[in-house]
Order: structure tokens, then sequence, then C-alpha cells
């Protein structure tokens, strides 16, 4: 069996109906295809296989950059969306209807709250949130009428872990779908279809595209509710991803293996630099020896592959943040994540401001407390950094 990296290199780089076999797939930016006569016609609308006719239907570069996320979930099949938001949309309504209700993890990126709480509330679809750290509180949330259950594997950026396999279980059991977004880990550290999620959704904007330059989310899934999903979301929705932008992201795919091991590494060594140091109070990453959930860490990530995202606390005092940010010669400020370089975002003035300051306290997130994503950097060159750095917080 071949390693992930050669399987990347060589993933589908041929189409129906494409005779040349060029190194570097092309970009298709076509809207239509044309076809010569009604027999034509015919057999590319009579095929099971969706044929290429018109750019809601179906793209050359969306078709290869979903057979290679496919591979990496290790599901049946993908769709590929504008963003991961427009992915979960997708999913709710497929699976919702008035009078339905959600079980949510708590901890939990703050636009999919919005979307079920702002949007799905109006047509008459509750949701309950609840701590899935624990799967007592999942199992204590579930309703009669329950039909979708949805987590992060790590939390944003908090780095709970949600037990996947078991909440798929208690989900399975009342009939209800699990919805597990994979972003901060990627399938390269935990396949969630693996482990019995319905559908597994990703931001290709970060780490899978890797270089901050497209938009994109995906939807790994059965057969069966890909077809489902592609119906009423795509074709009525058209909520897909743009060929140039499925270009851009097959491109980083292919280097995805080489990029993010190296960041995971640099993640796991920066972790562990910063749990030792003096002016920082708390660390959150799997790999961390203070990490609460270590033996749940251990079982479901091998190899050390966790995810290239960190978090730490340090002195609240802002004066001092501030000052931390600007002595970093490598990391800056970014809101968002998953690229090569190093950047940093501050929770409490970005992802969780619209968060009462005691709800935030309650679940860890202060105004101390700083998320990292860690790039390609020499490891050594970045620890020396964050070492100058941190400095400002004596």
């Amino acid at each position: 069996m071949s390693d992930i990296m050669t399987d990347l290199l060589y993933s589908e780089k041929q189409i129906d109906g494409m005779d040349l076999k060029p190194d570097s797939f092309p970009i298709f930016q076509s809207t239509v295809y044309t076809m010569s006569d009604m027999d034509e016609v015919g057999e590319v609308y009579g095929k099971k296989e969706r044929g290429f006719t018109y750019i809601r239907r179906g793209n050359p570069n969306r078709t290869v950059l979903e057979s290679a996320i496919t591979m990496l979930e290790k599901g049946e099949a993908s769709l590929c969306y504008g963003s991961c938001m427009s992915a979960i949309l997708s999913i709710m309504i497929k699976e919702l209807k008035a009078g339905d209700h959600v079980v949510c993890n708590s901890h939990i990126y703050g636009e999919t709250k919005h979307l079920l709480q702002e949007v799905f509330e109006k047509f008459g679809v509750e949701t309950t949130y609840t701590d899935f750290t624990d799967v007592s509180n999942v199992k204590a949330a579930v309703r009669e009428n329950t039909k979708v259950m949805f987590s992060e594997v790590l939390s944003n950026p908090t780095l709970r872990l949600a037990d996947v396999k078991s909440i798929a279980d208690i989900a399975h059991n009342v009939g209800a779908v699990l919805v597990i977004d994979n972003t901060f880990t990627t399938p390269l550290a935990f396949a969630p279809f693996t482990a019995g999620a319905d559908y597994v959704v990703n931001s290709l904007t970060k780490y899978i595209n890797g270089h901050n330059d497209a938009s994109g989310g995906s939807v790994t899934a059965s057969k069966e509710k890909i077809d489902a999903l592609f119906d009423t979301a795509l074709m009525c929705g058209g909520l897909f991803t743009s060929p140039f932008d499925a270009w851009l992201i097959h491109r980083g795919v292919q280097t995805l293996a080489v990029r993010l091991e190296k960041q995971m590494e640099n993640a796991c060594k920066l972790a562990a630099f910063l749990e030792k140091h003096e002016l920082v109070d708390k660390v959150y990453h799997p790999s961390a020896a203070s990490y609460e959930q270590r033996s749940l860490a251990d079982e479901m990530f091998k190899d050390d592959k966790y995810t290239a995202i960190l978090s730490f606390v340090a002195s609240e005092d802002m004066n001092k943040v501030n000052e931390f940010m600007k002595r970093l010669q490598y990391a800056q400020y970014a809101p968002t994540l998953g690229g090569i370089r190093t950047t940093l975002s501050h929770p409490v003035t970005s992802s969780h401001a619209s968060m009462p300051d005691a709800d935030r306290r309650k679940i860890g997130i202060t105004p101390g407390m700083i998320r990292v994503s860690v790039g390609m950097e020499n490891i050594d060159d970045l620890i020396k950094d964050f070492e100058q750095a941190l400095e400002a917080f004596r």
C-alpha cells in the first residue's frame, strides 16, 4: 500500500473527455460545455457519474479536488463548496426541518453557532449546546426529535477533544446523524468518517490549501448522502467552489503531507517550550504533558500527529499582550489559520469577542490567551523568536 504523499502526488489527474496528459492539471475556467447532437446530450446526461455540462452541475477542477478529499478522508464521495460554512449550511438544509432538534458542542466556531442560533432557530429548529468532552452530557441532551449532532474534533481555541466514536454511537442509537468539522486536525491526523461520522466537513481555505490564497470547503460522506446534497445545495443553492479556487486548493493538496507533518512537528516542539516557560501559565495542545485528555489523544492520534494549532495563556495585561505581538519578528496577527507561516490570533478580541467575559472564562478563554497557527519555519528560529518576545510579559 502506497504512502499518502505518493497518493496525493498521483491522485486523479485525468477526467472523462480529456485526452491530454498534462503533468500540471490545467484550469477549466469555462462555465459551459457544448455537445454535438442529441445523442451526445443523452449520453452525457444519462451517465451515472455526472458529466460536464454547466458549471453548477460540474467542473473538472472540482472533480479532481473532490476525488483527492475523498481519498484523504477515507470516505465514499465528497463535494467542494465556496467555504466551509457553505458546506455546513448545505448539510443542515438537507437534514433539518421545523420541529427538529440539534445537539451541538458548546466549544464551537462562532459562525457555526450563529448559523444554528440566528438562522435555523427562525425556521423552528432548536439547538442544545453542551460540553462534548463528557459523553454523558451528550446523552443527556438527546431528545426524541434530535436529528443532528455537531462538533469539531478539536475545539477552537482551547483544543478540547471530542470522542468521535462514542458520540457517533450515541447519535446512531437515536437515529441522528453526526457532523464533524475536521479543519483543525485535517484527515492527515484523523479521519472522522472511519470513526463513525456521517458527514465530515473541512475548511479547505486552511491547512489543506495551506497558502492563504484560496477559499473553499468540503463535505465527505456516503455516496447516497453526497448525491442528495448535490441536488439541494449545489444545483439549487449554487454554493460551489470556483474553478480557480479549486485549482489552487488541488495544487495545495499535493504538498499537504510534507507541509503539515513539518507544521505538526513544530507545534509539538513549540508547545513543549512554552509549557516550561516561567511566564506562560497554561498550554493547550494534545502533545503537552499537562493536556487533560492525553489518553484520548493518544487513542485517536497516531505517530504524534495531532494538530499544528496550539494556544497558550500568559498575563491578562493587554499592554503586555500588545507588546508581545510587536516584539515577534516572524509570527504576525492574522484572523485565520493554516498557512505555511506562523500566525497568531487573540480570541477575546476576535473569534469570541461577542461572548460575555464570564462565559468565556468558564471555558478557559481569558484576555491572556493567544492562539498560534504554527508554520514551517525552522523550529529553533521560531522558539528563539517566541523566547525574546515573551519577555514582554515580565
